[in-house]
């Protein structure tokens, strides 16, 4: 990026959980010249209100972080909703800014755009070798096609358009939403809430075999903030901790750290998701130096405290 402050950035999802984290790392940095996107003003699936946030938002770089989520319950339930609006908010924001001149436009993608059976460390040269876990699928795909996107208008117009994958996400200020919130949160508040009620087991969905690889939410503002700064190439990047564990040892160390002494049950009736994830994040600390920082287990006391101190008060 150019000289402190000198850039105007549009940072869409920037109030949101990773989002927040990444405009303070910004402005950390010295750059004042920063505009989040609400969606009370500027609904990103119609392509007149992104031409309007351009208008009133001048920009020379975009860092897209703005996504429908959710776990594996709300990707079943809403497969339609989780890849149009997807897909219509990325396609159009990059459209719009090649045609207005943009200098730079960073996408965030996701773990879930690579093929179900990836080999574990998953490297950014398997994306294409299959299709990616169904019960996420049409999240992934969406997510994937903005990587195509950004590597055709490239070749094609010279777009300095670039893509980041990271891996699963947690940290304070996760959303612990038990219909729509991922692996970590949801476990956090049942067992806090298992503890509590003086309940004897807390029930999880699937078998527990199934591996994660997690990435502290401050982690991945600093990675897209480097990504931002020294990254201009084509090729895709992961973001990752190098760290994998069982979805059945994450239970345990949550259940162990909050204090609750009851069993974990595991409904097996539920889908277990992708078998296993873990990135090969070499790429990222060759091109701009990234490497993560937080180990899981400070990070999980972080991301507990935070739920104790901010739930709501009749949760």
């Amino acid at each position: 990026m150019n000289e402190q402050g000198g850039r105007r950035i549009i940072v869409t999802g920037g109030s949101g959980f990773l989002g927040r984290r990444l405009v303070a790392r910004l402005e950390a940095r010295g750059h004042d010249q920063i505009f989040v996107p609400r969606r009370r003003d500027y609904d990103l699936v119609r392509a007149e209100d992104i031409g309007r946030l351009f208008d009133d938002h001048p920009a020379d770089l975009v860092i897209h972080l703005a996504a429908v989520v959710g776990g594996i319950g709300a990707n079943r339930e809403r497969p339609g909703e989780f890849f149009y609006q997807n897909l219509m908010m990325g396609v159009q924001l990059i459209e719009e800014a090649r045609l207005r001149g943009i200098g730079k436009f960073l996408s965030v993608g996701t773990i879930c755009a690579y093929p179900k059976h990836t080999p574990v460390p998953f490297s950014e040269d398997a994306l294409w070798d299959g299709y990616p876990e169904e019960t996420n699928a049409p999240y992934g795909l969406a997510k994937k096609m903005l990587l195509v996107q950004s590597q055709a208008y490239r070749a094609q117009y010279g777009f300095n358009a670039v893509y980041v994958l990271p891996t699963n996400l947690y940290g304070p200020g996760d959303n612990f939403d038990l219909e729509t919130s991922h692996v970590i949160p949801a476990l956090i508040r049942k067992c806090v809430k298992a503890k509590e009620s003086g309940r004897s087991e807390v029930v999880v969905w699937g078998s527990g075999a199934p591996t994660r690889e997690f990435l502290h939410v401050d982690d991945a503002a600093e990675a897209i903030v480097l990504a931002a700064e020294r990254y201009n190439g084509a090729a895709p990047i992961n973001l990752g901790s190098g760290h994998e564990i069982s979805i059945k040892d994450l239970a345990n160390l949550i259940r162990d750290q909050v204090g609750f002494t009851g069993d974990i049950v595991w409904d097996r009736t539920r889908p277990d998701g992708q078998p296993r994830r873990m990135t090969d994040s070499s790429r990222a600390c060759d091109a701009f130096g990234f490497k993560a920082v937080t180990p899981l287990e400070s990070g999980l006391r972080q991301t507990i405290d935070w739920f104790l101190a901010n739930r709501p008060t009749d949760d």
